[in-house]
């Protein structure tokens, strides 16, 4: 299993069959289609901005950034969102980025 927030790490621990599970078919999905790893993580992070998941804004931009995507690019794929769910929501998304984004960078 991956690593992750203490939440999900506690969720591993609760009910590891259910989390592989759900890792297994995240991993099926992304296989299953032509898009690529960045472009992935970038339709992940608008719908987690969409949803208004913290944890998952911060998730998709780090998982975003480790497959390749600019700064820039993570901007643009959440200021795409403001015709359709709102200037409000997408100013909240991209200052979570901006927590993601200005973490001291591992490796």
């Amino acid at each position: 299993m991956k690593k992750g927030p203490k939440h999900y790490q506690q969720l591993v621990e609760q009910f590891p069959k259910v989390l592989e599970a759900v890792e297994n078919l995240g991993s099926a999905v992304r296989a299953a289609g032509p898009l690529d790893t960045k472009t992935a993580e970038l339709i992940g992070l608008a719908v987690a901005a969409s949803n208004q998941s913290t944890g998952a804004v911060h998730s998709h931009t780090r998982r975003a950034l480790a497959a390749g995507a600019t700064k820039g690019e993570i901007q643009h794929s959440l200021l795409l969102l403001i015709s359709t769910i709102g200037f409000p929501k997408v100013a909240a998304a991209l200052a979570w980025t901006e927590e993601t984004l200005s973490e001291p960078q591992k490796g």
